[in-house]
């Protein structure tokens, strides 16, 4: 899970990262970075929702659909800081008009709704059960701009939703947004980018590189070496919760892509046989180095 090894396909020596007070890191100057193979899970999720309509199955936007039962409780940390949590604690479950689960800036709405609330610079996720979330940046005149089948395209709205009930995701990333006309820029200035050529592994790095310019979404924007500085925390519930490591944001952002399309159930069921495990394996470390103790409990 967390500190998997990934083939390499090809070296990437566009940039180095920097820091850029205005909250934009330029591409300017050389870097030695790793490119990655592409994450497929973007198709994945249009082969998955093209299967919906072969069988004639109902539209998803009028499908039950419950965050807090589906949707995993996480928060990302860089080092010691929080830059991205979703949490459905007391004081985000303040119900709207037309809200349906979650609460606050978690609730989904139907994607004719969504078009009532966007507003230009705006970053929109459309979820479903089973499927990988879609992230979408909104551009105005009930259009977006997204990454779609390993193309940068411009749609409308309510056909890149394909159907999915959404959410404004502006608050999920703690970064300090850019300008709403600089985030629209970056989005349209990327129409028709496509297949090497890109630079992001799925469509949520996509849309949070146009809002925060953070190179840190893009395909080696990091140095995948020396220490993990990143954690993704999942909450089990009961106060319990499991922490995985990271080199690199994407790699996170990916991990946490993965608890998204296989739902909150399998997740914890995954993580709890791996915590069972390693508890039984530490007791039986226990019992070994102190076989007294394992008598008296005899």
């Amino acid at each position: 899970m967390g500190n998997q090894v990934e083939k390499l396909t090809h070296l990437n020596y566009k940039e180095v990262p920097t820091a850029d007070p205005t909250g934009m890191d330029r591409d300017e100057g050389p870097r030695i970075g790793v490119s990655y193979i592409f994450s497929n899970d973007d198709d994945e999720l249009e082969q998955q929702q093209d299967s919906v309509h072969d069988l004639g199955g109902e539209n998803p936007a009028l499908q039950p659909y419950d965050p807090q039962l589906h949707e995993v409780e996480c928060s990302v940390y860089y080092r010691d800081e929080c830059i991205y949590q979703k949490s459905f604690s007391e004081e985000d479950t303040q119900l709207e008009e037309g809200d349906e689960g979650g609460g606050g800036h978690l609730s989904t709405y139907t994607p004719e709704n969504l078009l009532n609330r966007c507003k230009p610079g705006d970053l929109v996720e459309f979820v479903c059960q089973a499927q990988y979330p879609h992230w979408v940046v909104y551009v105005g005149d009930f259009q977006v701009v997204h990454l779609h089948r390993l193309e940068v395209v411009n749609s409308f709205l309510t056909d890149a939703s394909q159907g999915r009930r959404g959410r404004i995701a502006n608050q999920l990333y703690r970064y300090k947004p850019l300008s709403p006309a600089a985030v629209v820029r970056n989005a349209l200035e990327q129409v028709g980018c496509k297949d090497r050529d890109l630079s992001w592994r799925n469509s949520e790095c996509f849309a949070a590189w146009c809002r925060y310019g953070k190179r840190e979404f893009k395909i080696g924007g990091e140095l995948r070496i020396g220490k993990q500085p990143y954690r993704l925390q999942i909450r089990l519930g009961d106060k319990r919760s499991h922490t995985l490591e990271f080199q690199s944001l994407e790699d996170l952002i990916m991990e946490k892509r993965r608890n998204d399309q296989i739902g909150k159930a399998a997740v914890i069921q995954e993580l709890s046989s791996h915590l069972q495990t390693a508890e039984e394996e530490e007791e039986e470390e226990e019992d070994h180095h102190h076989p007294g103790a394992q008598t008296a409990v005899e």
